[in-house]
Formats: structure tokens, C-alpha cells, sequence
């Protein structure tokens, strides 16, 4: 039996759990899971990331499977306040309002992620569940309140798939980050919204 395999077996250990720590160790575990991917992951490399013995961690998640579901459930947006997001009146202003340095952090970590547990996914459809809840849903949830908006004031067709509008951009960063290995920045996803997403929608750009 593999050392990684002892990570999905390790029996729960009978004592007191102790939850503060919790917050920092998910975190670890997101670090971890994003630069190894699930399989090069093990407990070993969370405890030491989080500066936390082996039997914490243990007693509070049992396997790895359970450790990465926790880590990846609590990655769920807590930065989008869905009652104050911008309406500029446009859909491109609603887009380029939402493009800010730490959500672009957030989103190639995000990526990282979901690269990271692809594997896991296919065998465990709780984690698939709840991956696409953390990492997917929370953006797309934003981009249909747009994409909505400008429908309701005429500005894209009535009859615009809004489902397929929403993942062109998150396809084109995917590409970019997982794909080709470069980094996301301002002017990327600018581009991206001026020539490829608002020309999908039928929204014309005025060219400078």
C-alpha cells in the first residue's frame, strides 16, 4: 500500500475535535491541492503547509477524499455581494466593473484547482457537486444577472442563449491559464469582453 493510499484509509481517531483551526487548514489544503493535484496530494503536505500536526488533521477529516471535499465546498465566493453589483446601464460596463485584481487571483487559483481534482471528479460526484457549486456557480450566477438585465432593457436579442454567453469567457480564461500556462490579467479579459463575448451577445463595440 502507497503512502497516498494510507491518506484515503486512515482510520478516525477517538478524540475531541477541535474546529479553530479548520479556516487554515482548508486553506493549506487548497494551496496544496492546486500546485499537486489530487493524487501527488497527501495529508503530510497539508499538515505542513498549515503548520499542524498530522493527528489534527486526522480526527477532523479521516481520509483525503473528505479533507478535499471540506477545502473545496468552503472555496464557495464569499466576495460577491449579489444585492450590490454594479449596473452601469450597459452590459460591457457591468462586465469590465466586475474585473478586479483579487477576483483575477481568485479565479486562476480557482482554475488551478479544478485542474487539480479532474480526476477525482469523474469517480466522486459529491465532489463534482461541489466543485461546480465553489468554483463555477458563483461567477455564472453573476453573468446571467447581466446578460438578463441587457435582455430585459433590449440592449441583446430576446431570443440570446444566455446559458452558452455565460461560459465563453470562463472557456477562453480556462484555455488561457490551464492550456497555454499564461496569466490572466486586465487587458485579457477586456479583449475578451470587447471581441468575443459582446459580438456573441450581437452587441456592437464602438472602435476607438
Amino acid at each position: 500500500m502507497t503512502h497516498t493510499d494510507l491518506d484515503d484509509v486512515k482510520p478516525r481517531l477517538g478524540r475531541k475535535r477541535d474546529h479553530t483551526r479548520d479556516p487554515e487548514i482548508l486553506d493549506a489544503a487548497i494551496d496544496v491541492l492546486a500546485e499537486t493535484g489530487y493524487d501527488g496530494m497527501t495529508i503530510d503536505m497539508v499538515a505542513a503547509r498549515a503548520k499542524a500536526g498530522k493527528a489534527t488533521l486526522y480526527r477532523r477529516w479521516p481520509s483525503k477524499p473528505e479533507l478535499v471535499l471540506d477545502a473545496v465546498a468552503c472555496m464557495k465566493s464569499n466576495d460577491i455581494d449579489f444585492d450590490a453589483l454594479p449596473d452601469t446601464g450597459t452590459l460591457r460596463g457591468d462586465l469590465i466593473a466586475m474585473i478586479k485584481p483579487h477576483g483575477i487571483r481568485d479565479h486562476e487559483r480557482k482554475l488551478r484547482v479544478m485542474a487539480g481534482i479532474v480526476s477525482m471528479i469523474a469517480r466522486n460526484p459529491e465532489l463534482a457537486a461541489a466543485a461546480r457549486d465553489a468554483l463555477v456557480e458563483p461567477r455564472a450566477t453573476v453573468n446571467r444577472i447581466f446578460f438578463q438585465r441587457a435582455m430585459d432593457r433590449g440592449e441583446i436579442p430576446a431570443d440570446s442563449d444566455i446559458e452558452k454567453l455565460c461560459m465563453i469567457g470562463p472557456a477562453m480564461v480556462a484555455y488561457s491559464v490551464l492550456m497555454l500556462g499564461e496569466p490572466i490579467d486586465r487587458e485579457f479579459l477586456i479583449a475578451n469582453i470587447d471581441t468575443v463575448i459582446l459580438p456573441a451577445a450581437g452587441v456592437r463595440v464602438a472602435t476607438q
